[in-house]
């Protein structure tokens, strides 16, 4: 039956691209839940924190005492609506569909739903889809997909916070390293990378001394490394830097946003990142040949 599976999907992409699509929909409902509740808790965790490093006799009378914090996890508390904590039922938890049978506010109270939980679960489908086009079924298309995953999640969560998460970046770059020793190189596939080059890639910041980003930014760069290889990492940072230039440039002459205010630079760095995944050595070709440096 598993054979079988697999010969399908090798024979046809398109029916393989179609499958992942519907994978990407049921993936990007929990990237929701991950962008929503990780941030939430993380600051749980620092106040707790806070608090047993300033008061330790407060929280030495609550263990006393039997009281417990209330659990919140990726798992539970089960979701519910916002505006009225009515909780979701599993019919109005399909991706997107739900979203538009229920016009886009809650079942119960009729409050509005945010319209990015549908695009978050659009999004993920589309761009896996397209992975799966572009690499075809195999351990290529299975690496590159969890990569997409965690890009997004990244993205989303920095836009919301400034703020990436190292239980995301971090399990990103030791995952980038294990495929490169336990995959190795994948003749025709970008990635996975030899071990060498995802060590190299990991630790290209320190090779290189590079400077002017942020440490969450520092962390996914060395994910992507380990992921690309140190030889794209040049026009990670090259795209994203002019990605974000641009940007910032528009964003200040259209909306007279301040030079000072802070800018979140993971999604250019993610987007740059996925771009260099896809087509990096495309693009490194192409500037090669407008460049006169290859002909």
């Amino acid at each position: 039956m598993l054979n079988d599976l697999v010969a399908l999907y090798s024979d046809s992409v398109a029916l393989f691209s179609a499958s992942v699509f519907a994978l990407g929909l049921v993936i990007g409902s929990f990237l929701n839940v991950v962008i929503y509740r990780l941030p939430i808790i993380m600051e749980r965790e620092w106040r707790a924190q806070a608090r047993e490093l300033l008061f330790p006799a407060e929280g030495a009378a609550n263990d006393a005492e039997g009281v417990a914090p209330e659990r919140f996890s990726l798992s539970m508390p089960r979701s519910a609506c916002p505006s009225c904590k009515a909780p979701i039922s599993t019919w109005q938890n399909i991706p997107v569909i739900s979203w538009l049978a229920l016009g886009g506010k809650c079942a119960a109270c009729k409050a509005r739903i945010s319209v990015r939980y549908p695009l978050v679960e659009f999004a993920t489908a589309c761009l896996s889809a397209w992975v799966a086009w572009h690499f075809g079924f195999g351990a290529a298309a299975a690496c590159a997909l969890l990569v997409t995953w965690f890009l997004i999640a990244l993205t989303v969560i920095d836009v919301d916070h400034q703020l990436l998460p190292d239980s995301i970046t971090l399990p990103l770059l030791w995952a980038g390293l294990l495929a490169a020793g336990a995959i190795g190189p994948i003749a025709g596939s970008p990635l996975p990378v030899s071990p060498w080059d995802a060590i190299l890639g990991a630790a290209f910041r320190f090779v290189t001394g590079k400077e002017g980003m942020g440490y969450g930014d520092f962390k996914l760069l060395a994910a992507l490394g380990a992921w690309l290889g140190w030889k794209l990492l040049p026009l990670v940072i090259l795209l994203s830097a002019a990605t974000g230039a641009a940007l910032g440039i528009a964003m200040i002459l259209l909306r007279g946003r301040n030079r000072s205010t802070p800018m979140p630079f993971g999604p250019y760095l993610a987007s740059a990142g996925w771009l260099a995944l896809m087509y990096g050595d495309s693009l490194v070709s192409a500037y090669l040949r407008v460049s006169g440096l290859h002909r």
